[in-house]
C-alpha cells in the first residue's frame, strides 16, 4: 500500500498509515515540542494514553497546531485500574477533559485482563469492551479497539462483543512478528498496530538491517518503518528529536524488494520488550 494512504476500519473510519507515538515522552514541555514537531512534519496521526500523564500536552499541541481537527486522527488509552464498565466509563471521560477535544478518534482497552489478574478475567474485558461499545454509541469516539491482546484474549471477547474491536496494537518489530494474532486480525477485518515498531532502539543496530540501510540509502529506522508499512502493520515510531521525527515520516520514496522484506521478517527473535501480555503486574 502507498505509505500516504490509510488503513479503514470495519466501519469505513480511515486511520493514518502511519502514527506518532508519545510513549516515555515526558509530561510537560518534551511532548508538546515533539507532538507539534511531528505534526509539522507531516504526522497526522498521534497516540496517547493515559498512563502516559502527557494526554493534557497532546491536546495543547493539536488544538495550538493551526492544523483542522477532523484531519489529525488521536487515539487514548483506558489504563488497568479502570477495568469495568463504569471505571472504563470514568476513565474516558476524564481522558476527554485532559485532551480538551470535543471526540476522540480511537480509544482503546490498553492491557487485557489476564488468567493473571483472576477467574474472571475474561468477563472483565467484555464489561471494559462493553464501556467502549457505549460511548462509541454515542458517537463520543469514532472507532474503538484493543491494545496488547494476544489470539488467546481476543478471541473471547470477539465472541462476547456487540460490536468488533477495529483495532489492535500490539509491540510489533523485526525479531517478533506476533503471527498467530496478526493473522486473526486480519481473518477478522481488524487493524493491526505496531507499537515500538523500532524494538525500542535496538534493531536499529542490527548489522542485517545497516546493510539494507545503506545499500538504499535510508536509514534503519525509515528501512523498519517501511517493513511495517509494507507487511500491513501500522507503525507507531516515537522520538523526541527533530531530526529523527521528520526522519521517521520521510518513508514516502521509497519501497522494499520483497527479499528485503523476507530477510528482514526472517530474522530471529532479538529485541522483544519483555512487556508480554500474560506476564506483566501493571
Amino acid at each position: 500500500m502507498d505509505t500516504r494512504a490509510s488503513y479503514v476500519c470495519s466501519n469505513n473510519v480511515p486511520i493514518p498509515a502511519l502514527g506518532f507515538g508519545t510513549w516515555q515522552l515526558s509530561p510537560g514541555n518534551e511532548t508538546i515540542r515533539a507532538v507539534s514537531i511531528a505534526l509539522e512534519a507531516g504526522y497526522r496521526h498521534i497516540d496517547t494514553a493515559a498512563c502516559y500523564e502527557n494526554e493534557r500536552e497532546v491536546g495543547e499541541a493539536v488544538r495550538t497546531s493551526g492544523i483542522p481537527r477532523a484531519e489529525i486522527f488521536i487515539t487514548s488509552k483506558v489504563w488497568n485500574s479502570h477495568r469495568g464498565y463504569e471505571n472504563a466509563r470514568r476513565a474516558f471521560e476524564a481522558s476527554m477533559a485532559r485532551l480538551g477535544l470535543d471526540y476522540l478518534d480511537l480509544y482503546l482497552i490498553h492491557w487485557p485482563a489476564t488468567a493473571r489478574t483472576g477467574s474472571g478475567w475474561q468477563a472483565l474485558n467484555s464489561e471494559t469492551w462493553r464501556a467502549l461499545e457505549s460511548v462509541y454509541a454515542e458517537k463520543r469516539v469514532r472507532a474503538i479497539g484493543v491494545s496488547n491482546f494476544l489470539t488467546h484474549h481476543l478471541e473471547p471477547l470477539l465472541a462476547n462483543a456487540s460490536i468488533k474491536p477495529m483495532v489492535n496494537q500490539l509491540e510489533y518489530h523485526p525479531g517478533l512478528l506476533q503471527k498467530d494474532t496478526k493473522a486473526l486480525c486480519r481473518a477478522s477485518g481488524i487493524v493491526f498496530e505496531a507499537w515500538a515498531p523500532l524494538g525500542k532502539g535496538k534493531a536499529l543496530t542490527h548489522p542485517d538491517i545497516r546493510a539494507i540501510a545503506e545499500r538504499l540509502g535510508k536509514t534503519s529506522a525509515q528501512v523498519i518503518i517501511r517493513w511495517c508499512i509494507q507487511n500491513e502493520a501500522l507503525p507507531l515510531p516515537k522520538s523526541a528529536h527533530t531530526e529523527r521525527i521528520h526522519e521517521n515520516y520521510a518513508v514516502f520514496d521509497f519501497e522494499l524488494s520483497q527479499a528485503d522484506i523476507d530477510a528482514i521478517s526472517g530474522l530471529p527473535p532479538f529485541c522483544d520488550s519483555g512487556l508480554h501480555p500474560d506476564r506483566v503486574t501493571f
